[in-house]
């Protein structure tokens, strides 16, 4: 029986002794090995599964530490009756439900649901997103090697006798001091200004930050003006609140500022990188804005998630940078520049508004888990984050000059939006052109692209918009991946209507 359990072969790619411990704890488990017999011999287990015996004796003795094993002397290793029994008791006992009545009352959910997250909007993304050939999919990125090492590093650290009493312990509504630290030093003063520790929070992304902001500032009725098109999930986030949205329009500056932002509560931006189109908001719409927020008495959300990639200009410094009233409440992300999927962001604003959120923090989750700040904050103090965002400004600039020269060569049929950096760019296809049919023909042909209608806060948004990233593509895969592309569209514009494709051009949005 035990065999049983090592009959499908080991995953190459994972350590082989982890889940060697993973099946036989799923034996002892399932109670297949009589308890009055030691388990096979290391010699005899290693020849029967053509395996090492030393990583066979690391298993037994790991799994003793565990409790699941007892080392008898000069007989071997015995199956811990104890730990097997507590199991079992578990399982027993949940068998109890089988005594429960068949009939239940059913749950009549939509009279309990205060809100239907599910009845929103959502972007969609494919989760094999790796297995299309050209990936230009925003908001994923290439594995840095560098980076990757030097994370590792910085975690093995972070798990040693040194650095593990700062994380071991509940943190209660605290952050780490040393991240708080770094962030004050290393990365603040790369968006044009600085801060006091009571300044910022630590947050679960910089999505999770804008989560809270709004939650202080929104609820039903209250009024909140964004960009259009703009970010889906912080217009969906703004909605389960019951905010009222009002949309500006966006062009190569950025958000357009004027009177119409009179009776604002709250402003939500993206100016470093504007979601979608990519654009940076310039120094003038800048200071507009946070004139406009005195001379109307609302609050600036600044999502600054990806401030480090310009390429084009020095980088301009954050709206927060000019606020001398405390009505910026600036977002920041630590991952999404090194790896998305680390979920690390900040906050930096008035230490009454930074209070609020760590209160109501506490209150979802508490704070981050604490080791990775600790790791995080290592990384930061070793210099690797500003080896590695240097590593990708000079990765992605190249694939963002790559891509604007492919798409004036092969796409003269698509006006293209300027911008200075990011890791996107916004396309406007021809008028006759759906993005979502064009989406669903060009994954067939291996290319994964955006169709950016979801984007636009109106109920009849333009159909004819698409999103490339670039992250995730290789500099070398730019070109063939664009030339596809092209191809689909030819194919797709030639069914359509007779003639060439003509040249449009360049605008901001549609």
């Amino acid at each position: 029986m035990l065999a049983s359990f090592f009959e499908k072969p080991f995953d190459p790619n994972r350590r082989l002794q982890h889940q060697i411990q993973e099946r036989l704890i799923e034996a002892i488990l399932a109670g297949v090995w009589p308890l009055h017999e030691p388990l096979p011999a290391t010699r005899v287990f290693a020849a029967r599964f053509k395996v090492s015996r030393n990583t066979i004796s690391l298993v037994y003795e790991r799994l003793a530490a565990d409790g699941y094993l007892m080392p008898v002397n000069r007989r071997g290793y015995f199956i811990n009756e104890r730990a097997l029994r507590e199991q079992l008791t578990i399982r027993q006992d949940a068998k109890l439900k089988d005594s429960l009545p068949t009939e239940a009352r059913p749950l009549d959910l939509e009279a309990k649901l205060r809100y239907r997250f599910t009845g929103q909007s959502h972007i969609t993304k494919p989760n094999d997103w790796r297995r299309f050939e050209f990936p230009f999919v925003y908001g994923q990125t290439l594995a840095d090697k560098t980076s990757v090492t030097r994370w590792r590093d910085c975690v093995r650290l972070a798990g040693t006798a040194q650095h593990a009493p700062t994380w071991i312990s509940d943190l209660v509504d605290r952050d780490d001091p040393m991240l708080i630290d770094q962030i004050i030093r290393r990365v603040l003063p790369q968006r044009g200004f600085r801060a006091a520790p009571e300044n910022i929070l630590v947050t679960i992304g910089a999505q999770n930050a804008v989560y809270l902001a709004a939650s202080l500032f929104c609820s039903p009725g209250s009024r909140v003006d964004i960009e259009d098109p703009g970010y889906v999930d912080a217009r969906n986030i703004f909605l389960s609140l019951g905010a009222s949205l009002k949309a500006h329009g966006v062009d190569t500056n950025g958000m357009r500022v004027t009177g119409a932002l009179s009776g604002a509560e709250v402003v939500y931006v993206t100016p470093g990188h504007q979601s979608p189109t990519n654009v940076t908001m310039s120094m003038e719409r800048r200071l507009a804005l946070l004139a406009a927020a005195d001379t109307h008495d609302f609050i600036i959300i600044e999502d600054d998630y990806e401030h480090e990639l310009n390429f084009v200009g020095a980088q301009r410094p954050a709206l927060k940078s000019f606020d001398r009233s405390d009505r910026v409440i600036h977002i920041g992300s630590l991952s999404k520049p090194l790896f998305p999927g680390l979920r690390l962001g900040f906050v930096a604003a008035s230490s009454a508004i930074i209070e609020e959120m760590r209160v109501l923090r506490r209150l979802m989750y508490r704070h981050p888990p604490a080791q990775d700040q600790r790791a995080m904050a290592l990384f930061l103090a070793e210099g690797h984050y500003d080896a590695h965002i240097r590593r990708q400004r000079k990765d992605l600039s190249g694939k963002w000059r790559r891509v604007f020269q492919e798409v004036d060569r092969l796409l003269p049929m698509c006006a293209v939006t300027q911008t200075t950096g990011g890791s996107a760019v916004w396309l406007q296809l021809p008028a006759d052109l759906p993005a979502r049919d064009l989406q669903a023909e060009a994954a067939r042909n291996g290319v994964l692209v955006e169709a950016g209608d979801i984007h636009f806060l109106d109920q009849a948004p333009p159909k004819n918009c698409i999103r490339l990233g670039f992250g995730a593509v290789s500099l070398d895969q730019i070109t063939p991946g664009l030339e596809r592309l092209a191809q689909v569209i030819t194919r797709m514009l030639a069914a359509r209507r007779p003639g060439p494709p003509s040249r449009r051009p360049a605008v901001a949005i549609a």
